[in-house]
């Protein structure tokens, strides 16, 4: 895709805009992915992540301040998927998807046209994104290439039900519409980046915040619930639970369809400022209950959207009160699993990472001069917050010092799109409104690679979908993106190159195993451990024995 923007290729927004980004990436979705894998229309909803590529056209001179500039904007990655297994599921061959949510996906699937792109500029057969660098083996990324990634919901949110601050149990769903419904959903797996506050406001759920307010030191969270449990019931349009549901008191009439209350009335979509500090001092419900400037009738932070995700041991932990202080944000997480707890950390802590440590891991790290960072994140339209956003991909590691040459703590753009996937939850419930039976997410992930072999990958639980327990031992029960799959693909990379021309990190010792190879990556290794012990104490590792396969 080509596109003419204004010359100044020094602002990032003068090269896409979130609209454009969203609306590639969904027409990749619509025609590059294949339909197995899917959702089943109108039972199912998945999520959908990207690697954008933005590059200037070659050969234009860059003398002129009025100049046009063109700049193609392709993908090179895409994932969807919303599971991910539980830890007595994982496996030490490193032959199954641990985490198959779909920002994760895109990542791995990202890391194999890396791959692909470096297989190119060491045999020099085409051109490659890479460029050699100035040390033997290694290379570094073209200066006039970003990626940027892009996400169909706030990282990571596979949605649930969330009481309102003064409901006594009782259920309560927002609906915002504009052309077409948006279910505001309260609960979130997304981890930090998902704590957003929530207004009672008739006309306009969602109405934007004071920055008076977001500029308080820190903030809790709020409401007591069992997210699972609920989450369940929520789903269930007979439960107990969905039949309670009640109106508040001053609240616009609403219809009941489902299991999700209608409101009447609606207005549009607004972002609400949240604090970015990860500290734990408390802020009061009447602190935060009205909040001046923003509107004549002084709207009222009622409560959070909440995450399912369960914060790590070792962290100070959730407070579990009613009202706003349910959470405390800035806090590691992990995924939430159905009965069997993951070890998979939350998409948001997995971004934050990213954001300091690059997206490439560490096997990549032995062919690079410097690590591949993403210049900006898109959102698509859902409940979302920018100052959220902010504090939980780039302030909570902002203190994070002596990195090692190339590392750093990014400054990402972040931006929202007006435009709504197709496959999301809420476009899904708002097609089906008058539908009965249970709206549940996609069991399947798909990977895509912008490479010339077997660029699709479909997986359910961790393995090509259609995998019997029978076969789960041979090499076609291997998705292209699992660990060992890629460390296959690295050892090809290594054994096409000469060993003379091999990086010196690969020349010290025989090395064998994956987490040998791992290790060896010296500088990556020496940026985690300064991450972990400035920032990520409590990130959770896989023991060393999960990782000596070959």
């Amino acid at each position: 895709m080509v596109v003419i923007f204004d010359q100044d290729l020094s602002t990032s927004s003068t090269m896409w805009t979130p609209d454009e980004i969203a609306g590639l990436c969904y027409e990749h979705y619509r025609s590059r992915l294949p339909k197995q894998g899917k959702p089943e229309p109108n039972r199912e909803w998945t999520l959908l992540a990207a690697v954008v590529k933005i590059q200037p056209l070659a050969g234009q001179a860059c003398d002129c301040p009025d100049k046009q500039v063109q700049v193609t904007k392709e993908v090179v990655s895409m994932g969807t998927g919303t599971k991910c297994i539980g830890q007595s599921k994982m496996r030490k061959s490193g032959d199954i998807l641990n985490d198959s949510h779909a920002e994760v996906i895109a990542r791995r699937s990202f890391q194999r046209y890396l791959l692909h792109q470096l297989h190119l500029a060491a045999t020099r057969k085409e051109d490659s994104i890479f460029i050699p660098g100035t040390q033997r083996g290694l290379w570094k990324l073209r200066p006039d290439l970003s990626f940027l990634f892009f996400s169909s919901h706030t990282p990571l949110a596979a949605p649930v039900c969330i009481p309102t601050s003064s409901a006594r149990g009782f259920l309560f769903l927002r609906i915002l519409t504009s052309t077409c419904h948006l279910l505001m959903i309260a609960i979130l797996t997304g981890g930090d980046a998902s704590i957003i506050p929530m207004l009672e406001f008739e006309d306009q759920p969602c109405y934007p915040v004071s920055r008076d307010w977001a500029h308080k030191p820190s903030m809790e969270a709020s409401g007591n619930l069992e997210a699972t449990e609920d989450k369940r019931n929520c789903e269930d349009p007979d439960s107990p639970m969905t039949k309670k549901m009640r109106l508040e008191p001053g609240t616009p009439d609403r219809k009941v369809t489902n299991g999700v209350a209608h409101h009447q009335s609606f207005g549009n979509q607004g972002s609400v400022p949240i604090p970015p500090s990860g500290s734990s001092s408390n802020v009061t419900s009447e602190e935060l209950a009205t909040v001046p400037g923003t509107a004549p009738s002084g709207p009222k932070v009622v409560d959070v959207y909440r995450t399912g995700a369960k914060c790590v041991p070792g962290e100070v932990g959730d407070s579990g009160k009613p009202g706003v202080a349910y959470h405390r944000v800035g806090l590691l997480r992990v995924k939430p699993g159905r009965g069997d707890r993951t070890c998979s950390m939350s998409c948001s802590d997995k971004l934050a990472r990213w954001n300091v440590l690059g997206c490439q891991g560490s096997l990549l790290m032995h062919f690079l001069e410097e690590p591949v960072y993403l210049s900006a994140v898109v959102i698509g339209k859902c409940p979302y917050n920018q100052e959220a956003m902010q504090r939980a991909l780039m302030r909570r590691c902002q203190n994070v010092s002596s990195l090692p040459k190339g590392f750093g703590v990014q400054e990402i753009k972040i931006q929202q799109s007006d435009l709504l996937f197709e496959q999301s939850r809420c476009a899904v419930q708002a097609k089906r409104a008058d539908r009965t039976g249970r709206l549940v997410p996609c069991g399947a992930a798909i990977s895509w690679s912008a490479v010339p072999e077997q660029p699709l990958d479909v997986t359910a639980s961790g393995f090509p979908q259609g995998t019997t327990k029978k076969g789960i031992r041979s090499l076609q029960a291997r998705s292209r993106i699992s660990k060992v799959e890629l460390f296959r693909s690295f050892q090809e990379l290594l054994s096409s190159i000469s060993e003379d021309k091999w990086p010196d990190s690969l020349r010290v010792r025989k090395l064998e195993t994956y987490q040998e190879y791992k290790e060896a990556a010296s500088a990556y290794q020496e940026a985690w451990s300064a991450l972990r012990k400035q920032a990520f104490g409590s990130w959770i590792r896989n023991p060393p024995d999960y990782h000596q396969f070959k």
